[in-house]
């Protein structure tokens, strides 16, 4: 292997190449002995000074000699990364740590690490590590932060190699590389009641499972270990053998989270721009739901539900929940503008899941949160409430953040007869107190009627 040639984890390395291009790593310091030594063997061949000639030979190959003894030399080392947390959120940091095992038997010389990371996060990161000793390691570490979410790729980590006079550098690069998701900004929120809403574990779906009655039960067979006050005496006397009720399973609510990403809908970008408000507010929103064990959903503009619709759209329960929350959060972490001017897509979207959910009994929550809404739109998001138990919209007016007058005080007012608990967004307002406003809304009989 040639001169400090490494291996990524689960990588292959890059060719370093062949002798020429170890020549390439000639240092200022190099080339100038090349040029000094060049300059003194041509003087004494006019000159005719044999002494001279020596010193410059010397000066030509020394350089020579250390490129070739840093090409030949053989180190075998092998590098990983660690991030601490592996999402971080915007604004906040997140520590990634390097390890460097010396796999050869010989030690290494001096080694220079450097980490390519996108300027976002900062600087990129060099350390110097003097020596490695034949099996020995050596760990390093550096934070990075970022205020604008998005996904940056960490690496590929790069090796610097240096003789002791700094004639020669060469550098050698791992192929393996990480990824730092940054995430939207969350906030925790007050455990309040939606207007209209059931329970995480709701009363509508036990409602449900109560007006079925007993005679409805589906029993199995007893099983040691059953409770036997779980014991189905009809149909234990019915076929002859000890029978018991079936665990009854709470069905839970659900709940879409829309998030309107319309160009046309927003002005401004940035971190503190009314779409980025929208984002870290729909974060937000999705963990706490999450939290009070709803199955949710995030749906935006243009119909995309994730999870995917492989489980009905929505989350389930267990670490199947905490992984739709990382594939939320992962989305929402990339998100941008998409360049729908309608909400049909979106509209289709919650209606038909409405649909499925009034077949089966249960209630659902609509939370969204809207930028600017025309007529034609404001229209479209009032047909969204009428088939879910409770409807709650933040709308972001585009004018109120941009320091002009509000537009959107009638659009409120129809979503509102509607039966949507509409709040509008001021400039840099904090969600936690709108979302505890929206929880102490006055029920009005179009609200209470959840019909548009």
């Amino acid at each position: 292997m040639a001169a400090g040639a490494p291996h990524g984890a689960g990588g292959q390395v890059r060719d370093p190449g062949g002798l020429r291009a170890s020549l390439a790593g000639l240092t200022t310091r190099g080339r100038s002995f090349l040029a000094a030594g060049a300059a003194a063997a041509a003087c004494a061949y006019v000159l005719g000074q044999g002494q001279l000639l020596r010193v410059g030979l010397l000066l030509v190959v020394l350089p020579l000699i250390c490129v070739v003894a840093l090409h030949r030399t053989r180190h075998r080392v092998t590098a990983s990364r660690r991030l601490a947390p592996p999402r971080a959120p915007a604004g906040g940091e997140a520590r990634v740590q390097l390890r460097l095992d010396n796999v050869s038997r010989v030690p290494t010389g001096l080694l220079m690490l450097q980490d390519r990371v996108p300027y976002v996060l900062g600087p990129r990161p060099r350390f110097v590590l003097d020596r490695v000793e034949a099996g020995g390691r050596r760990e390093v570490s550096y934070r990075v932060r970022s205020d604008l979410r998005g996904r940056y790729p960490l690496g590929p980590l790069q090796l610097r190699l240096t003789d002791p006079f700094g004639l020669v550098e060469l550098t050698r690069s791992f192929t393996a590389y990480d990824t730092l998701t940054v995430v939207p900004r969350t906030q925790p929120l007050p455990a309040v009641r939606m207007t209209g809403e059931a329970g995480g574990y709701g009363d509508g779906s036990r409602r449900s499972l109560a007006l079925a009655g007993d005679d409805d039960v589906i029993p199995r067979t007893y099983r040691r270990g059953d409770d036997l006050r779980r014991v189905h005496w009809r149909s234990t006397a019915r076929y002859g053998e000890l029978m018991v009720r079936r665990e009854e399973q709470p069905q839970r609510t659900r709940a879409t989270v829309l998030l309107d990403t319309r160009d046309v809908a927003y002005e401004g970008a940035g971190p503190d721009s009314a779409f980025e408000w929208a984002v870290s507010a729909a974060a937000s929103t999705l963990l706490h739901v999450l939290e009070q064990g709803f199955s949710v959903r995030l749906l935006t503009d243009t119909g995309d539900s994730v999870p995917g619709e492989g489980g009905g759209g929505f989350s389930s329960g267990g670490t199947e929940t905490a992984e739709a929350a990382g594939l939320m959060m992962d989305t929402l972490a990339v998100v941008g503008h998409s360049d729908g001017s309608g909400l049909g897509r979106a509209c289709d979207a919650v209606r038909s899941g409405g649909a499925a959910l009034a077949s089966s009994g249960g209630d659902g929550l609509l939370i969204a949160f809207f930028g600017d809404l025309d007529a034609e739109q404001t229209e479209m998001a009032a047909r969204m409430r009428q088939r879910s138990a409770a409807a709650v919209a933040f709308v972001l007016d585009s004018a109120t953040w941009t320091g002009a007058p509000s537009r959107a005080e009638e659009r409120l007012r129809r979503l509102r007869d509607a039966g949507w608990t509409a709040l509008a967004v001021p400039p840099g307002a904090a969600f936690a107190e709108l979302w505890r406003q929206a929880g102490n809304a006055p029920l009005g009989p179009e609200t209470s009627g959840g019909r548009g």
